[in-house]
């Protein structure tokens, strides 16, 4: 399990779950995806420094837990990002804030594993 920062981007139930509509990395290889499997979990942008990069990561599921509280939520690999952690879509990034310390702060510290998407 590693370690990073979190931050919170845009939502993606405002964009009807549209992969093509945010520009996500993924797009190319997931856009055609059932609304089903494109809204079973909160978006993430994953640039982690453990895992699968680029298109291995698509559609991938992380168990994200925020170190502070425990809270933990399933999120799914939708793009890509430069800041060596996570891009959360701000409703995991809420969910996961349980003490408001995350808003505080403007990030999360979170420990994250790939998991089975269940799909």
């Amino acid at each position: 399990m590693a370690s990073v920062i979190a931050l919170a981007t845009a939502q993606s139930s405002i964009h009807n779950w549209d992969l093509l509509a945010v520009s996500a990395y993924c797009a190319t290889w997931d856009a055609d995806q059932p609304f089903s499997w494109r809204s079973k979990y909160g978006w993430t942008a994953f640039c982690g420094p453990v895992g699968p990069q680029g298109p291995p990561s698509c559609g991938k599921c992380l168990m994200v837990t925020n170190t502070r509280t425990g809270d933990q939520q399933i999120a799914r690999i939708v793009d890509q990002c430069t800041n060596g952690g996570f891009n959360l879509d701000v409703s995991v990034f809420q969910r996961l804030d349980s003490d408001g310390n995350g808003n505080a702060q403007g990030h999360l510290i979170v420990h994250y594993e790939f998991v089975d998407c269940a799909d």
